[in-house]
């Protein structure tokens, strides 16, 4: 799956918004790929986009070789969008079946049913079932047409905690099959725990592409933090590694992006009694990289393009 310089604009003139500026992302064939980012930063709209459903106004949109149209046509592509529900008055079975149907190639039936984990009420009709249960067959349809690649939006939004690990072990189910997964999700640690490569999406562009650990360090900050026992704060925020310091108390909490550096230098000063690091997390990295615009310092590269410059290179894949 490949997008080259894709822009799309809405609105009229004057009042228009990119709600994607320039997207540049390939993904390969057997990838998990997770696509991160705040409401009205694009997701969506990067979705439709591959989906065919929308049209770039620029750059080039290619999905397993063919244009997003045929792909899904051809039945190489599933989804699973927030929009809609299925068809009422019909069993699960019988929805599925009737999708099934208009592809090529489909997945036996059976088996769609059994990887969705929806076996159990596959023959209760579809406006009998909880809003839980409804999602796991909308996951169903999705995988009707056997397909290479499947996107999924928001697929855990109405699911409970048992639901929603239910529902990823399914889906690693269907990855392990060697499929492409993208999926977007407001839930960080479903992405920290199901993606092999994250994309964080802000204001239309993409801010950092890599694996979660990879985003971690570059984006995130590890914290460390100690007593003071009496001692000054002076000089703290110059050690090594450190971007910011905050005092409660008699502890002090460094924020910083080389916490190793940070304790050794601590240890000389013998600044160690109740030490205390913890590793920077997908949420703090998150929060650092969709932060507004006018909380960086002018002239300064944006959190985005420090992660996307500090993310280790991936091995080469063929594309989706």
């Amino acid at each position: 799956m490949v997008l080259t310089g894709v822009v799309k604009t809405y609105g009229r003139a004057g009042r228009t918004v990119r709600a994607v500026d320039g997207i540049d992302v390939r993904i390969g064939r057997g990838e998990t790929v997770a696509l991160l980012g705040r409401n009205g930063a694009g997701k969506s709209t990067a979705i439709s986009l591959l989906l065919g459903l929308d049209e770039p106004d620029e750059g080039a949109v290619r999905v397993l070789g063919r244009s997003p149209g045929r792909a899904v046509r051809a039945g190489l592509v599933g989804a699973m969008l927030q929009e809609g529900r299925p068809i009422p008055r019909v069993t699960v079975r019988e929805l599925v079946s009737f999708v099934a149907s208009a592809y090529p190639r489909p997945l036996p039936v059976a088996e769609a049913l059994s990887l969705a984990g929806v076996t159990e009420y596959a023959d209760r009709r579809v406006d009998k079932l909880s809003g839980g249960q409804t999602q796991r067959v909308r996951f169903a349809v999705a995988l009707a047409g056997n397909p290479e690649l499947i996107v999924l939006d928001e697929p855990t939004a109405a699911l409970d905690v048992a639901g929603r690990r239910a529902f990823w072990e399914s889906m690693r189910a269907y990855a392990r099959r060697g499929n492409t997964v993208l999926f977007s999700t407001h839930y960080l640690e479903e992405a920290d725990e199901n993606a092999d490569r994250i994309v964080v999406i802000d204001r239309g562009r993409i801010v950092a592409d890599g694996g979660g650990e990879a985003i971690k360090d570059a984006a995130g900050h590890s914290r460390v933090s100690f007593d003071l026992a009496g001692r000054s704060t002076e000089g703290l925020d110059r050690l090594p590694g450190v971007v910011a310091v905050e005092v409660t108390g008699d502890r002090a909490l460094l924020r910083t992006d080389d916490s190793d550096a940070t304790v050794v230098a601590l240890a000389r000063l013998d600044l160690i009694r109740g030490l205390q690091v913890s590793r920077a997390t997908l949420e703090t990295a998150f929060l650092a990289l969709t932060a507004p615009a006018e909380t960086s310092p002018g002239g300064a590269a944006a959190p985005g393009d420090t992660a996307r410059a500090r993310t280790a290179p991936r091995t080469a894949r063929e594309t989706a």
